[in-house]
């Protein structure tokens, strides 16, 4: 039986990602996001217009997304409530957020040099995307609860890396699904993945043919 419901957020189910991006003085920021998507090698995230994160990819138009496995939940749960605005906004400080600095520090991550931008990614992130911005749009303009606190980024990822312990073997560009443990977010809880359940049809798809 169905009911009608009022849920006050919708993650039923999505991969965490930590967004490396650039303060204006320079500092690096980390912040652990889950609304996201992938079209190729294009990313969609959506994130609040105030954050440290969205002013920084405004202004930067750069950024690493790095995507942490099961193993690195501890380190992303330390980032969870911290913010690099040094103001917190009165809705966070009920949240429980505080400032910090140093995430990098605070989380117990550490940098590691990027190879076509000026940002750093996470070593322990078994996924690194290096990325670009290439489009910034307003999000819920038609409701007024919401208008002008929230935008969609669409990043053009530029560079991956891979650590070989996710890879199939043999393969320097195929990620094996029964070695890659995302990490995921389900109703504000941390989830894993469970074993394969069944053979999905697209798998008889060679990967090449996505290729653009």
């Amino acid at each position: 039986m169905h009911i009608t419901a009022k849920p006050s957020i919708l993650y039923f189910g999505t991969p965490v990602i930590i967004i490396t991006s650039e303060n204006k003085d320079g500092t690096h920021n980390l912040a652990p996001i889950s609304s996201v998507f992938w079209l190729g090698w294009r990313c969609i995230i959506g994130i609040g217009l105030n954050s440290q994160t969205a002013q920084n990819l405004i202004r930067k138009r750069e950024c690493v997304i790095n995507l942490p496995s099961e193993n690195e939940v501890n380190q992303v749960n330390k980032l969870a409530l911290l913010t690099r605005r040094n103001h917190v906004p009165a809705k966070k400080q009920l949240r429980g957020y505080r400032y910090e600095p140093d995430k990098f520090s605070a989380s117990g991550f550490t940098q590691m040099t990027s190879e076509l931008i000026s940002i750093p990614s996470v070593k322990e992130c078994p996924v690194q995307m290096e990325a670009l911005v290439t489009s910034i749009n307003p999000v819920g303009e038609d409701e007024e609860s919401i208008r002008g606190r929230i935008i969609s980024v669409e990043l053009k990822v530029i560079r991956i890396r891979l650590d070989t312990s996710i890879l199939e073997a043999g393969s320097f560009n195929h990620v094996d699904p029964d070695k890659w443990r995302p990490l995921m977010m389900s109703f504000q809880e941390f989830y894993g993945l469970s074993d394969r359940i069944a053979a999905s049809t697209l798998s008889q798809v060679p990967e090449r043919f996505y290729k653009q």
